[in-house]
């Protein structure tokens, strides 16, 4: 309220102002013909001014206020595979019958165009996720997600999440994850049911992260060579990794 009562005033000041520059004009000239012609030409002037503000500079300033958000929000996702996206991708994938399938498609290198990046995720889309449990040690999962939780719940109170619905629903499908884990007094010799059921959770997160994953990889590859070069060489697909420059 107050700052509207100021901006009223404000508003006020500045018309008499104006009426009083235009009374020393007629009082000097004695001309309002010639005060009426460029009174109106300014009033026609202020609607091409909104125009202009509105429709043009704000949406400039609107494009390049999201572009920084978006940079923010990449940095926030590369932090992510640095902390655990890459770690959890590799104890998925290799509990992965069918990883096979897929595996030589997500070797990434240098030549890779925005082409090849949209077909390999076409591909992907026809894909069956699937994990054997058995092969997943859940007590350790459990371990390296609960060791996570701060770094996971600080992301998650970040706002420039907002501008990325896929990577928010990973960030949920982890916490389910994780609050399953937390509700087994025993990890190892489940029910045959309850194993079934992580492993559809399980089967959740590592779609989204293997998404996620050839998302951030291609924006790298567009954007920041030196840390493409690292994401390749780190590549928890391709067997030959190596973060080593032989």
């Amino acid at each position: 309220m107050k700052l509207f009562n100021w901006q009223v005033k404000l508003g006020i000041i500045l018309i008499i102002l104006s009426a009083i520059v235009y009374l020393i004009h007629y009082a000097i000239f004695r001309d309002p013909h010639h005060i009426i012609i460029y009174l109106i030409g300014d009033i026609a002037f202020v609607f091409i001014e909104v125009l202009m503000v509105t429709l043009v500079i704000h949406s400039l300033l609107t494009m390049r206020e999201r572009k920084e958000r978006l940079e923010k929000l990449n940095m926030i996702i590369g932090v992510f595979f640095s902390e655990i996206g890459t770690r959890l991708l590799v104890h998925f994938s290799d509990s992965d019958p069918n990883i096979n399938k897929i595996k030589q498609d997500l070797v990434i290198d240098e030549g890779w165009s925005d082409d090849k990046f949209k077909s390999v995720c076409t591909k992907l889309r026809s894909y069956s996720y699937t994990v054997e449990i058995k092969k997943i040690d859940l007590k350790k999962l459990y371990n390296f997600l609960i060791g996570k939780r701060d770094f996971l719940l600080r992301l998650l109170e970040n706002p420039n999440l907002l501008e990325h619905e896929s990577f928010t629903n990973l960030l949920r499908a982890i916490f389910h994850l994780e609050d399953e884990l937390s509700n087994r007094k025993n990890l190892k010799n489940l029910p045959k049911s309850d194993y079934k059921h992580l492993s559809g959770d399980i089967t959740r997160s590592y779609d989204l992260l293997v998404y996620e994953w050839l998302d951030y990889m291609h924006y790298l590859k567009n954007n920041y060579p030196y840390l493409f070069s690292l994401a390749m060489r780190t590549n928890p697909f391709d067997e030959e990794a190596n973060p080593e420059i032989l």
